[in-house]
């Protein structure tokens, strides 16, 4: 299983290499339009995926949050306007749109 029990989460030198390509995206594109998307994401690690991504939402005003979640599609009033909230279940609904 890949839980935080201390500081190294599952981080080897291949996570090193992914992690590094992605500071590089989010610099490369600061300030550009950008949809940040997550899918079916639970509440257990919040901060590595959820707070960043309503965070770089709130700071670029180009910026779209959407989520799709089963009980659990919210965006905090900050980025209401810059948010797509679908409570659905991600089958369910990728179903739906075939």
């Amino acid at each position: 299983m890949n839980l935080r029990a201390d500081t190294s989460f599952a981080e080897d030198v291949g996570w090193h290499k992914a992690a590094g390509r992605y500071r590089d995206f989010l610099r490369r594109h600061t300030g550009q339009h950008i949809l940040y998307l997550k899918l079916g994401v639970g509440s257990n690690t919040p901060g590595i995926i959820k707070f960043p991504f309503w965070q770089m939402t709130y700071q670029n005003p180009n910026a779209v949050y959407a989520c799709i979640n089963y009980g659990a599609a919210a965006a905090p009033q900050e980025i209401k306007t810059q948010s797509i909230c679908i409570n659905a279940d991600i089958d369910t609904l990728l179903e739906y749109l075939q």
